[in-house]
């Protein structure tokens, strides 16, 4: 029998690892149909079935399992013995970041940083899944959460605020609520800490909460469309309380359990661009920080909270 092909063996071994085509797929940047085509053909070549298709995925079969125990480690030892051979192109940078945060807080800030490095290529990256460093693509990342991740740095950028918010469609002719009557009005996302702000600041949770949802992202467009009352991120929020789109219902803010950090692996110390991003990063983070802007958001729209009707008028 002929030498399996060296790619074939690739595709397979990131496949399995995988354990889903079009994340294998992207990982390679491959087609699906591509990678399924290497797939049958290493299939045909070995005489056996390597891979049990689900709805969850790909489960390798026995013959499949043995497969990536004998050749992943050595397809691994020779990407290593390869790495210092790599020109690593410094003018390319890769980032992954999460779409909350890279719309609102990001974006507005990143043309500076492009137009200091004129030479650099930054790729972007808008993204919630889990950033896997060992594939190579990304060269750091921007995310959310308490900064202890196995196997990389994470580098604390700014903390996070929450407080209650509303679009003025909710809020229309209804008198806005006091703290204490906060638990009557339609709340959502119960995941969220709202158990926290009650016992904080002080009213009763309510038995219900109107709708429950998969990504900070929805949660946003649904308070903005009137659904209820959102725990808001001050950071998140702050574009659409500035544009009008949200009001903050109250002064008071409750320090969230997690952060924003910058994340990234050993290796991209030795990434000049990396590294210029690293140094503009942290410098727009302390100017964020220092400004005040990190743990609040506009209150004039909460300081003029219109008076209550008197019982009878």
């Amino acid at each position: 029998m002929d030498r399996a092909p060296l790619n074939a063996l690739q595709v397979f071994v990131t496949a399995a690892r995988a354990q889903n085509m079009t994340r294998a797929a992207e990982r390679l940047h491959l087609t699906v149909s591509a990678l399924s085509h290497q797939v049958r053909l290493l299939e045909q070549r070995l005489g056996v079935t390597l891979f049990v298709r689900g709805p969850r995925g790909l489960k390798p079969t026995a013959e499949g399992a043995m497969l990536l125990q004998r050749v992943g480690a050595h397809l691994d030892a020779i990407d290593e013995a390869l790495q210092p051979l790599r020109a690593r192109r410094d003018c390319v940078l890769s980032i992954s970041a999460l779409p909350s945060l890279a719309s609102s807080w990001l974006m507005p800030r990143l043309p500076r940083f492009v137009a200091q490095h004129p030479d650099f290529e930054f790729n972007l990256d808008s993204s919630i899944e889990r950033v896997d460093f060992a594939d190579g693509r990304f060269d750091g990342a921007l995310r959310y959460g308490p900064g202890n991740w196995d196997g990389v740095t994470a580098e604390l950028l700014f903390e996070e605020w929450l407080t209650p918010v509303a679009s003025p469609a909710l809020l229309a002719g209804r008198a806005r609520p006091r703290l204490e009557e906060l638990g009557e009005w339609p709340l959502l996302s119960p995941d969220d800490p709202w158990p926290r702000w009650f016992e904080q600041f002080g009213g009763k949770e309510p038995k219900r909460y109107v709708a429950t949802f998969s990504d900070s992202d929805t949660l946003q467009r649904a308070t903005v469309e009137g659904m209820g009352v959102s725990l808001g991120r001050a950071t998140l929020m702050r574009p659409l309380v500035e544009s009008g789109r949200l009001v903050v219902l109250f002064p008071e803010r409750m320090k969230a359990r997690y952060a924003h950090h910058l994340v990234y692996p050993e290796r991209s110390i030795r990434h000049k661009g990396f590294q210029a991003f690293r140094e503009w990063l942290h410098a727009e983070a302390a100017a964020f920080r220092d400004s005040g802007a990190a743990d609040a958001m506009p209150l004039a729209a909460a300081a003029t909270r219109p008076k209550r009707a008197k019982r009878g008028a």
